[in-house]
């Protein structure tokens, strides 16, 4: 099978392979697309939290970028993993000179077991400059109450919290709504023509490590494959739902989600 497009993850490496770069490039991968990484930060990591992270330079960092741009175009670039404000300036810089115009944020402040992946400097420039340069913002609600200041306890607060993103620039915001204690599993999509929220299925699990960049992956494949963005953050929920659903019940701790669900194998392996 031949990829169908070709996608830029810029993002920190997870070495229990859940979430981060192993997770990004799982998906695209699984979904048929060609993935091409820029690593910002080395964690060493396993399902029950992270025990140290090793920062790339943001001249390493920009290096990756642009070499493996200028040899391979990428159709569209997700941003994870962005720990300090040289790095997000460094990211700018380098979307400024490849010029693709497909770009997923997922702005990750918080590993799942609590562990902050981001300083407050750096919070402050990713509102003021780089969410005006994506097509999309992904935060979940600790993420999105981080950078609109705003308490977010129900859906009509998700709902304030992304007009708010869209009056900070953003193009399009989906804003993830798994932290609420509710029933469904609701998240709220908003552009400035644009209002949707997508319900899904609430699946009682405590392996669901990488979601988020699971999604945000996902969003990035379908978008670079023609798919509008809000038909891709559809058909990403889709496919992460699935993921959760037939988790492989892997760690001690906050477990995979099963990345290959999509993946259809035609041949008997014996």
């Amino acid at each position: 099978m031949k990829p169908k497009s070709k996608i830029l993850i810029i993002a920190g490496s997870d070495s229990s392979g859940g979430a981060g770069i192993q997770a990004d490039i799982k998906t695209v991968t699984s979904l048929g697309s060609y993935a091409m990484t820029a690593i910002t930060a080395v964690t060493s990591q396993n399902t029950t939290g992270v025990e140290s992270i090793i920062p790339i330079s943001p001249k390493k960092i920009l290096g990756q970028i642009l070499f493996t741009s200028k040899d391979i175009k990428p159709d569209a670039i997700k941003i994870g993993m962005l720990y300090s404000t040289k790095v997000i300036e460094s990211v700018i810089q380098s979307l400024k000179k490849i010029k693709v115009k497909k770009i997923v944020l997922d702005p990750v402040m918080v590993a799942k077991g609590g562990t902050k992946l981001i300083d407050k400097n750096a919070i402050n420039l990713l509102k003021s400059r780089l969410i005006k340069r994506v097509s999309l913002i992904t935060p979940n609600i600790p993420e999105a109450e981080i950078l609109t200041k705003i308490k977010i306890r129900c859906k009509e607060d998700m709902i304030f919290a992304a007009h708010k993103l869209i009056n900070l620039g953003a193009k399009n915001v989906l804003i993830k709504g798994g932290h609420l204690k509710s029933k469904m599993v609701e998240d709220v999509f908003l552009s400035k023509s644009d209002f949707k929220i997508f319900n899904s299925t609430r699946y009682h699990t405590k392996n669901t490590h990488g979601t988020g960049c699971t999604l945000s992956s996902a969003i990035t494949t379908f978008f670079s494959c023609g798919k509008p963005i809000m038909k891709a953050c559809d058909l990403g929920i889709k496919y992460v739902n699935s993921a959760i659903l037939t988790n492989p019940k892997f760690g001690k701790g906050h477990g995979p989600i099963n990345h290959l669900n999509s993946m259809k194998i035609k041949k008997k392996f014996k």
